[in-house]
């Protein structure tokens, strides 16, 4: 097959294996001979193993699997075989450590000589810390006394009877206000801080409108009235033609994937349901009369049943669904942000156009934005004409029926985490992110509006078993996309895909990665058993999930 795929098309996986033996010819021209230190009983350590007097031979280094990833733009996955061995004798033993816990305010008070000099000790060292040190400690503190100083003394609090009720103002180079912030990093790196307390959270960043004027245009509460989720509306948005952003509300904070709730994610699901059939109903002529509340599930699978009836008769200007979320936040010393800019739950959605106006200068008419689903549908295209299958029939049938990637026989086989009739969530044969999961719908549906109530239910249910597994794992940094079908798409072989992809302290991206070449120290299916063990901490009310 030429194309660079790990699903064959008799249904099973393929990858290749190196298994290295070479000889390097010795161009060395200097000897530069040194001691590197002593053993624990005074024995002298050099260099020599480093000063070979002829060439090199290497009979036999390190085999290296080789997996093409199912989707060839997403480039390879390289698992090496001695790392990989190792995990598999423990795979539940894939985890991160649990975050150490910090305190500059615990350790200042140490240093005092006497108690009467405790305060003033520990605020002339607040005071006169380093600026990296303080980003670091707003990164890391676990003791909210120490992030209470360090946003003291980078923004200003309107304070009644000593306890902070909002934020001070300044005005603006537009006319306008912003708060009185002296160093920005500093201050969105605190207020993303779980150990920093609620009121806290509130007052900085999760009350409406304290991150600028981004109209409110739905909300969603549960009945139990546990959860409550704000639909902001994001005019100017790096996402041409806007975006809407769901954040669970100032009274329902979710900073820690472990608080996150079944209800939580049914209805930020919702909120994302909503906007895009409401949406498509509006280009298609359909009229909305709803307004000031959320429609129900049973009036959206109308309102979704009216926008697919009159697909084959019109186009929609609008024929793509963008769909994301970023888990975490982190800020280095150096001052790099390692992850997206909010640490609640942040879900962004949009829709994007069929066509554009190109510049004059084009030698097109018109330029089809990027959608990445339409990199899935350009592959499962050619895989079809080059095997005269489908290409998620493959994946699945290769899912199913996988076998052990480092070829023994004993060890579990499973890639599968969780499923149900309509989706199945699982580990890919070849991982991007070191811990990337995938979930897609088994029945042929390409996007939410072809799918129905039960499905999105599923859907919905499986994005919680994801994110409660990785974190209970000690992923702390997820992102998650959707790969979907355009609207206007016949074709019915394409289902809907999401990825969620982890961040790993170890794997920050670098110029391997920038290559689309994925470095990977465990297999695939040590890291699904692994996944399977944590189940338990995907909440019980799960099972009972409705729209």
């Amino acid at each position: 097959m030429k194309l660079s795929t790990c699903v064959a098309p008799e249904g099973r996986f393929g990858y290749g294996i190196h298994r290295p033996v070479f000889r390097v010819a010795n161009l060395r021209r200097d000897d530069p001979a040194l001691e590197l230190g002593c053993t624990p009983k005074g024995g002298r350590l050099d260099n020599r193993a480093n000063l070979p007097a002829g060439d090199v031979e290497e009979p036999a280094a390190d085999w290296i699997y080789e997996v093409a990833n199912p989707f060839p733009f997403r480039g390879a996955t390289f698992i090496v075989k001695r790392w990989a061995d190792q995990r598999a004798l423990a795979p539940e033993a894939i985890r991160l450590p649990a975050v150490s816990d910090v305190s500059l305010t615990r350790a200042a008070a140490q240093w005092a000589a006497a108690p009467e000099a405790v305060e003033k000790l520990q605020a002339r060292v607040f005071e006169t810390l380093p600026r990296p040190l303080r980003l670091a400690l707003a990164a890391t503190a676990t003791d909210p006394r120490d992030l209470i100083r360090l946003a003291r003394g980078c923004c200003r609090f309107v304070e009644t009877e000593g306890a902070p009720v909002g934020l001070m103002y300044e005005p603006d180079a537009h006319g306008g206000w912003r708060p009185a912030v002296t160093d920005h990093e500093l201050f969105e790196t605190l207020a993303n801080n779980p150990a920093l307390p609620d009121r806290y959270k509130e007052i900085m960043v999760l009350r409406p409108g304290v991150q600028g004027n981004n109209e409110i245009t739905a909300d969603w509460r549960s009945p139990n009235r546990q959860t409550r989720i704000y639909e902001y509306l994001r005019r100017n948005s790096y996402i041409p033609w806007g975006h809407y952003a769901a954040n669970l509300a100032e009274d329902c904070v979710r900073y820690r994937i472990a608080d996150l709730t079944a209800a939580d994610i049914t209805g930020l699901r919702h909120l994302y349901y909503q906007r895009t059939f409401v949406r498509l109903a509006e280009q298609a002529g359909i009229p909305v009369d709803i307004r000031r509340r959320p429609l129900t599930v049973d009036e959206l699978e109308t309102l979704r049943h009216r926008v697919l009836d009159t697909l084959p008769q019109r186009s929609l200007p609008f024929d793509g669904t963008l769909w994301g979320w970023n888990f975490g936040f982190d800020f280095t010393p150096s001052g790099y942000r390692l992850h997206g800019s909010h640490q609640q739950v942040h879900q962004q959605y949009a829709l994007i156009p069929g066509g554009v106006d190109t510049a004059p200068s084009s030698s097109t008419e018109a330029l089809r934005p990027y959608a990445c689903g339409d990199l899935v549908r350009r592959f499962i295209r050619e895989y079809r004409r080059e095997t005269g299958r489908g290409f998620f029939e493959c994946y699945i049938e290769a899912i199913d029926t996988n076998q052990r990637l480092d070829g023994r026989s004993e060890g579990d086989r499973q890639l599968v985490v969780y499923a149900d009739a309509n989706v199945m969530l699982f580990v890919p044969k070849a991982q991007t992110s070191q811990w990337e999961l995938q979930l897609i719908s088994l029945p042929p549906v390409g996007n939410i509006l072809e799918a129905d109530a039960g499905l999105r239910r599923s859907l919905d249910r499986a994005i919680l078993v994801a994110v409660k597994v990785l974190g209970a794992m000690g992923a702390r940094m997820i992102s998650s996309i959707e790969y979907a079908k355009r609207f206007s798409d016949s074709d019915t072989d394409q289902h809907l895909l999401y990825v969620f992809l982890p961040k790993l302290p170890e794997s920050p991206g670098a110029f391997t990665e920038a290559q689309l070449r994925w470095i990977s120290g465990h297999y695939p299916e040590d890291f699904a058993a692994a996944c399977r063990s944590h189940l338990e901490a995907v909440p019980a009310e799960t099972a009972a999930m409705d729209g």
